[in-house]
Parts: structure tokens; sequence; C-alpha cells
């Protein structure tokens, strides 16, 4: 069930739901007025969704059918079809309602039934872990989008639409969504160049992100903006006087940068708000091509052009089809702005992107030719099924979904869009796989460049190709290379040409993994085990999943935890039940038994205390020291009180070799200094991420240090390394947090 839904007693008590205006007739009056819409079928959705959500609330206890509405008007407002507005109307109702999709596909057909199935989430799918269902649900996204292109389109309205009321969520909600929408919705409506849906959605998103930060931006912004509506009128009349004469007609519009523009340029680029040369912008929309060409001349003759601040977008336009000229020019005043010179047929594109598909050219009859505007999506599908699971899916997404583009050149004028960071290599497989398989060097502006340097916008890039027959690609590459695409073709080329290389190493590398975690069989039983483990990974033969190991599709150190408890369940061999423990130390010549998950080499019944100087923890690399008169103290292996060459040392005798049981779970406690920004909620993020991880927390204490920075201490209690590890990584996803050190040690 959606998570706006609201359906307790309490809610439904609250307010009738004929007491809400949910804004439906206004919406309808306007729909009745354009003969391009099917006014009965829109009714009929409505009434089903209004029937359907009846007992339904939002968090902020209106009735849910306002949501529904809500996105259909937006669609509206962005001039989609008919089948995409009705889809609006319905699309939560499979998801959240007992009406299913062969209903919807009855009543108002299939078209609409694969809209509605395409912004459905996966809810009642079982998967394992939480991240793994927000992965399968962009990847059916995905798939639906490569179907549909409107798909994304009501989910672009659908996350606007919630973002906008995002303040009747839980903090931990707000946060979580508007992550999402900065990582994968933004991106994605940028990439379908919806301007304005992209840059609400950016701007919401930091609203709860970082609300300091965007408070501060907003309060610079608003003192910009009373100063710079006077400037900006000024500039306008000026360029209007010279233009209006040669080109009659020209629209002269202004307007002051999104905050999250300049959050981005403020806090990932790290320049200061004086550096921020097109706060303001004036755009010049003109009737002919032509004229924006002429209209540049004009601007650049009466205003100072910035050096290397002009883009010339028309003659090499966006991937989004985005087309404009752009300047950042000095007024007489020596402040700077930035002008953008488009057609109307530009502007139109630019504001609505794919979506003026349908609003431009709804009821015309003809067809516009855009499916080359949509081939990201099909590659980034393509891209994926290299991925050995829908979160590394997800992971390739987002590196290509990047709204940081650079355009390079290949040496016959081509040019290729690249995320930022793109090296050589991941040119060469944009132009064609073969070209990146048979790469052996590349030139840029004419001089040779090692393999990992990363390319800019302007510049030609030559790649350099071997005749050798066999010649391919080198696994490291994987380390290097940005975009999910080359990493696809990079894996192809190892799993196709190299299968019984692939084997081998992969082979090696479980090996080597089942060794480190203290995986042992006898006899067939390895055979056994590893079959067991390849089927459960949906591979037809155990050679298979070696190979996917080798070429880079499996991840084994991902799976190794889920080895690890199936090995320790159902087939290590058990102990025999360990002896009434003492506290003396007694040297014996049969196999060691762990004591308080210690497996001592050569002692066993021994009595164990952990060093308070490092605090070892299951996972770490461990030795015994023994302690006369009370027993054996263990160290982590790097602790500063344990000598570095053991043989040479005094007593070296006493120093025992140990490790850890695996067969025997241990909770100990560990101690984290958390340094972070000093801000309102700091610890309550701190303790909220530590009570979703379902991690004990022992102790905590917060006191602020200087120049506005905290320093929160926790004490809390883990399995092993690997467990605080994790917990750390959640931690230092707090926004503000900048450093954590173990104080343990």
């Amino acid at each position: 069930m959606s998570e706006e839904v609201k359906t307790t007693q309490e809610k439904k008590e609250e307010i009738k739901l004929e007491d809400y205006d949910d804004k439906f007739d206004e919406f309808f009056d306007e729909v009745k007025k354009n003969p391009n819409y099917n006014s009965e079928l829109i009714l009929k959705a409505y009434k089903l969704a209004y029937e359907a959500h009846k007992n339904q609330r939002r968090r902020s206890g209106e009735p849910y059918i306002m949501h529904p509405v809500a996105v259909a008007k937006i669609l509206f407002d962005y001039g989609m079809d008919n089948e995409c507005i009705i889809g609006a109307l319905l699309h939560d109702v499979v998801e959240d309602t007992t009406y299913d999709l062969n209903f919807i596909r009855e009543h108002f057909g299939e078209e609409v039934a694969v809209l509605v199935d395409g912004v459905t989430k996966l809810g009642k799918i079982p998967l394992s872990t939480k991240e793994e269902v927000q992965a399968e649900n962009i990847r059916k996204m995905f798939i639906a989008m490569n179907q549909d292109v409107r798909v994304i389109i009501i989910k672009l309205a659908d996350r606007l639409h919630n973002m906008r009321t995002l303040q009747h969520m839980p903090p931990y909600k707000q946060r979580e969504k508007s992550l999402e929408t900065l990582e994968i919705y933004a991106p994605i409506a940028h990439r379908l160049g919806i301007r304005a849906v992209k840059e609400e959605l950016e701007d919401l998103a930091i609203r709860y992100l970082d609300p300091y930060a965007y408070k501060e931006i907003e309060n610079s912004l608003s003192m910009k903006q009373n100063e710079g509506k006077e400037f900006l009128e000024e500039i306008k009349a000026q360029i209007k006087k010279k233009i209006e004469p040669i080109m009659p007609g020209a629209q002269i519009t202004s307007r002051v940068k999104s905050v999250h523009g300049i959050f981005r340029k403020l806090y990932i680029k790290g320049k200061t708000f004086d550096e921020i040369y097109d706060i303001y912008a004036v755009r010049i929309i003109v009737d002919s091509m032509i004229d924006c060409y002429n209209a540049l001349g004009i601007v650049h003759d009466m205003f100072t052009p910035l050096p290397g601040r002009f883009k010339d977008y028309i003659s090499t336009p966006k991937p989004n089809m985005y087309q404009s000229l752009h300047t950042t020019v000095l007024s007489k005043k020596g402040i700077p702005f930035e002008i953008q010179i488009r057609t109307w047929e530009m502007h139109r594109t630019a504001e609505y992107g794919i979506a003026a598909h349908w609003k431009y050219k709804i009821g015309k009859g003809g067809e516009d030719n855009f499916d080359t505007s949509l081939q990201w999506i099909h590659q980034m599908l393509e891209n994926g099924d290299s991925a050995d699971n829908a979160e590394d899916m997800v992971m390739s997404i987002k590196g290509d979904l990047s709204i940081d583009e650079i355009y390079v050149f290949t040496p016959r004028g081509d040019v290729k869009s690249l995320p930022k960071g793109s090296t050589v290599i991941d040119f060469a497989y944009a132009i064609h796989s073969a070209v990146g398989n048979k790469m052996v060097g590349a030139k840029v502006d004419g001089r040779i460049v090692p393999l990992d340097t990363k390319v800019r916008t302007g510049q030609i890039v030559e790649i350099i190709t071997s005749k050798q027959p066999g010649k391919g690609p080198s696994r490291d590459w994987l380390k290097i290379v940005k975009t999910g695409e080359a990493r696809s073709k990079i894996r192809a080329w190892f799993k196709k040409e190299k299968r019984d290389e692939n084997i081998v190493q992969g082979k090696q590398d479980l090996d080597h993994e089942f060794k480190k975690n203290y995986i042992r069989f006898e006899g067939d039983k390895y055979e056994e085990f590893v079959k067991k483990i390849s089927e459960r990974q949906h591979f037809d033969s155990v050679e298979d999943f070696y190979a996917a190991i080798g070429y880079g599709g499996v991840q084994i150190t991902r799976l190794m935890p889920g080895i690890k408890d199936e090995y320790n369940r159902n087939w290590k061999e058990k102990a025999p039940a360990p002896a009434q423990t003492t506290n003396t130390v007694s040297k014996v010549n049969r196999e060691p038994k762990s004591s308080g998950g210690v497996v001592v080499e050569g002692i066993d019944n021994c009595l164990i205390n952990m060093a308070k100087c490092c605090n070892p923890l299951p996972g770490e690399e461990i030795i015994g020291f023994i302690t006369r008169g009370h027993g054996l103290t263990i160290h982590c292996r790097n602790c500063k009180n344990v000598p570095v060459d053991l043989e040479n040392c005094a007593e070296p005798e006493r120093w025992i070799k140990a490790h850890w049981d695996s067969n025997i779970k241990v909770e100990a406690r560990s101690s984290l200094n958390i340094y972070a920004i000093d801000r309102d909620g700091m610890v309550l993020d701190i303790t909220t991420t530590i009570a979703s991880a379902h991690v004990k927390m022992n102790a905590i204490n917060a006191r602020p240090i200087n120049d506005g920075n905290c320093l929160t201490s926790i004490t809390i209690t883990v399995n092993n390394k690997e467990h605080l590890d994790a917990v750390i990584r959640l931690l230092n996803k707090i926004d503000g947090v900048y450093l954590i050190e173990r104080s343990d040690q």
C-alpha cells in the first residue's frame, strides 16, 4: 500500500469526504474546453478513483483522491494525451485498492492498463531487503519506460506532487524520498528535457536534505531578487530597444537561478556567491535560427562577453533535444548575467522536453520522430542486464543519469555525450564496443595520454586500436571506467571470449573467499556445496557460476555473508561440547576449542579477556597474550601494544596465535566518535539511524566543539567488524557528518 495512504479509524472520522474540494470540477472544466480529450472517459476514471480511494486519507488527513487529481492536473498543464490523464487518475488504484489490472484493461483499454501497471510499485512481491525492493521498483519502471515513455512522465508528476506535500511525512521519510528524488527522478526529468519539473524537484529535495543551506540560499536569493529586479528590467529594456527594430516580436524575459543550481555551485563545486555568474539570466526568444545568431551579435556588441562562457547548443544540441545559445556578459555596472537565445520551437522543447511531443502535436495526426531522444532508456536497460542484481543495476543507472555532462569530439567532428568524470575508455565504448575492445591507447588533442585520463568538454579524442587478433580489454578497466555502458561491454567481452579463463579465475576467487571465511570441506562436499549456491543464484551449472565470478558479473564478496550463514547452519560439522572452563592455562595436543568465540592455537579451557586498549571485534585479526594469573588477553594484531616483530621481542613465548570462531556468534561493544556540523536534529538523526539499523545503543553523549561543530560519542553492540563497518557507512550518510572514528582503539 502506498505510504501516503492513511486508513486509521481516527482519520476516517476526522472529516467527511464531500467536505473537501478535490479541485476536480475546476480541472474538468478545462478538460471539456479541449476537443482533443475524451471528457466522458476522464470523468469515468475519476469516478472509479473516487470510489476506490473513498476510505483512504493522506498523511495530511486530506482525502486521498486529491492526489491523483493533482497529478492529472500537472500532466494536463503539460499537454499530455488522453490516456496519460486517465492513467494518472488511476495510477494508485491497482496498488492501493481491491481493483486489479484486468478491471482497468476491460474498462479503459490496454494502453491505460500498461501505463497504470508501469507506475504500480512491487510492494506485494516478497523481497529480502528494503534496498532490493527499491531497486526492483526502479528496474520495473525503466522496463515500462522502454515500452512507453509516458510511464515515467506520470511518475514524475506523481513524485512532484508528493514532494510538494512532503511536510506531512516523518523526517526520516522526508530525507529518504528527497535523496531518491535527487538521484533518480530529477536526473530523469533532465534527460527528458522537462526543465520546470527538474528544477522544482531539485529545490524541494534540497529543502529537506539540507534545510539550513536551503534557507541561507533562499535568503540570499531573496535579497538578490530585490536588488536585481530593477537591474533586470533595465537590461531587458536596453536589449529590446536594440533588437525590436531588427526582429519585431522578439520576447525578452528574465529569471533568477534556482536554489539547487546555486547549492551545487556553492557546496559541491566550492564556489562563493560572488563567483556564480548566472544568478541573473535574460532569455531572448526569436522567430528563426538566423535571428538567434544575429541577436547574439547584438548583445555581444552591447555588453562585454566573459571569455570561455559561450556555449552553442544549437549546432550541438544536448541529448535531451535542448537547443539554445548561452553567453555570459558584463553589464555597464560590472554585474555579470547570462543571456539565453532560442527560437519559439527551441523554447517549447526546452520547457516541456519530451512532453512537447504531445503538447504541440496532439490532434494533428502526424507522428513526430523522437525515438532517437529516448535511446538512452534502452541503453541503460542493456547496461543493467550485465549487473548481477537489481541493486547493481540501479547504481549503474545513477551513474549514467548524471546531470553533469561533457561533450567530446571524434577526429571526424562527431559529438559524444558522456557523464562528467568519464575516461578515454568510456569514450571508446561510446563510439562502438569493437573500438573499446581493440583499444590500446588514446590521443587527446593530438597528445598520447594514459588510459585513465578523464576527458573534458570540447576535447578531440582519437582512439588507437590494435589489429592483432584476440586483443581485448583488461580486467583493470572495470575499476577505471565511469559509465555503465563501458562496464557492461567489458564484462560482455570477458563473458564471451574468455570463458575458460573466467572459470579458472572464478574458482580461485571463490576458494580465496572460502579460506578467508574459514569455510572448509572434505571429499565431495565442496562440489555439492558450490552446486547448491550456484542453483540459488539461478545458474545452470557450477561452471557458469565460476565464469560469472571470473568476469565480474557476480561479486562474490557480496554473497559471502549468505554463503557463510548457509555453511554454519547446514554444512559445518558440529564440534563436541566444550569441557568445563577453568581459570588455568593448560597446553594440550588436540584440536583447539573456542572459548568466548576465540580459538587459541595449542591452548584449551582458558580464561579469555578482551584487551581494553584495542577492544577487538569478531572479524579482526587477533593475537593472544598470556597474562600471569589472569589467563589470556586478546589484542588486535595491529594494536599499539602488540610488537610488530614477535620473534625478536621480549618474552615472545607469551604471544599465542588466535582467531575468531566463525561458528559462534559473539556480541561486542564498540565506541565511536562522530564529528559533525552542529545543527538542530543531529543527535535525533544519529539515534534514528542506529534504531533503523536494529543496533543496540548502550550509551550516547553529545557536546559542541569549536567552530560550529559537535562531537557525539556513542557505544553500540555489534556482531563483528563487518557489522560495525555497515553501521559506520549508514552514519556517514547523515547530513553534516564529516568524520567517524573508533574511540576504543
